[in-house]
């Protein structure tokens, strides 16, 4: 099969990362009989740089053609650095999100047994620990309006709003998700202080009778956030609104043992968006140490989420699972440092296993 791929390395590290992945996929493409045809677009502080916006037009349009996007990274220091900046790379990462109607990010968390030893946390505690995140991510806090400061420049305002119909839509892929796994799924709000949490509360209490099969339970952020590190095998669904799943699944990845191990997918009305969940890493930029593992899983997801290639999917696992098991890895995880492979390296010895 032939698949049109928009390829979107961005900022910092994102393109290093996003080239390993491209040889996994070349390598599945030749062991499979698939053919991957990648559309390369500008964004970011790249694409600014270039056409003055960090997401163009034209970029959009190779999005909206492609059967699934593979995204590196966004962000730069010169623009995180400049308060008044008035453009900014974070500011495609959204305006992608909203065009390509991306409503939920679905972000796997479980940890590598050869790298348990790696977790902040005890290893009786993150042993086996495998939930799901799925995060809102065109509503809330992010999006809403109005937004802005005032006229002498010393107050600030964000507003957070959603509405029944973004709850329902998120909460439905929720409960199909949980379908799939342990038929649980805990809604992560601030029911207590918020109206929206409010809100999303009594929707999903309201569509609570249509899965019967699925247990709900409700849990207040802070709360979540605690738990999270307490007791992360408790979870198997979480679901929660845009800004505190940003926060609660970047706090759930660090139990791994690194941010450079982790994929997501966001999906939605159009073209599905496949990337690491990790940032644009500027100071490791054209070192060749960068950990492609997160995008080369991501790559993963696409397969499986995306183009409904299953076994593909999981030869691109198994081919992780033994690159960890070898410590063919960067030197973040790497158990004897002196013998760490390059970001190149690494991408080489997972396509070499794919085909063997």
């Amino acid at each position: 099969m032939k698949f049109t791929i928009a390829k979107l390395p961005g900022d910092g590290i994102g393109p290093e990362v996003v080239a390993q992945a491209v040889k996994v996929l070349e390598a599945v493409g030749t062991k499979f009989g698939h053919e991957f045809d990648f559309q390369f677009g500008i964004t970011g502080a790249h694409a600014i740089d270039e056409v003055g916006e960090p997401y163009p037009e034209a970029t959009h349009q190779i999005c909206m053609n492609s059967d699934a996007v593979l995204f590196g990274a966004i962000g730069d220091p010169k623009y995180d650095n400049d308060p008044k900046a008035k453009v900014r790379p974070e500011q495609g990462l959204l305006a992608m999100r909203k065009k390509l109607g991306l409503y939920a990010n679905i972000r796997p968390i479980n940890t590598f047994q050869s790298l348990i030893h790696k977790s902040p946390l005890r290893p009786d505690l993150v042993e086996g620990a495998d939930f799901v995140v799925i995060r809102e991510l065109t509503g809330g806090i992010y999006f809403g309006e109005p937004r802005g400061r005032s006229e002498n420049g010393e107050k600030a305002y964000d507003t957070c709003v959603y509405s029944k119909e973004e709850v329902t839509r998120i909460t439905k892929l929720g409960f199909e998700y949980a379908r799939l796994r342990n038929k649980r799924m805990t809604v992560v709000d601030k029911a207590n202080v918020l109206a929206t949490s409010r809100l999303w509360r009594e929707t999903v209490q309201g569509m609570v009778a249509d899965y019967p099969d699925v247990e709900v339970d409700y849990m207040f952020v802070d709360n979540a956030a605690m738990q999270i590190i307490q007791w992360p095998k408790k979870f198997d669904v979480m679901l929660t609104e845009n800004m505190f799943g940003d926060i609660l699944s970047d706090e759930a990845s660090v139990i791994t043992g690194s941010l450079g191990l982790l994929p997501s997918a966001s999906v939605g009305i159009h073209t599905s968006v496949f990337e690491p969940i990790h940032g644009s890493y500027p100071q490791a930029a054209g070192k060749d140490i960068a950990n492609p593992i997160g995008t080369v899983l991501s790559a993963a997801l696409m397969l499986e989420l995306g183009l409904k290639l299953p076994a593909e999917a999981k030869a691109v696992r198994d081919a992780v699972d033994a690159s960890l098991a070898a410590d063919a890895v960067t030197e973040d995880i790497a158990t004897d440092k002196s013998k760490a492979f390059k970001t190149s390296q690494v991408g080489d010895w997972l396509a070499e296993y794919i085909l063997k």
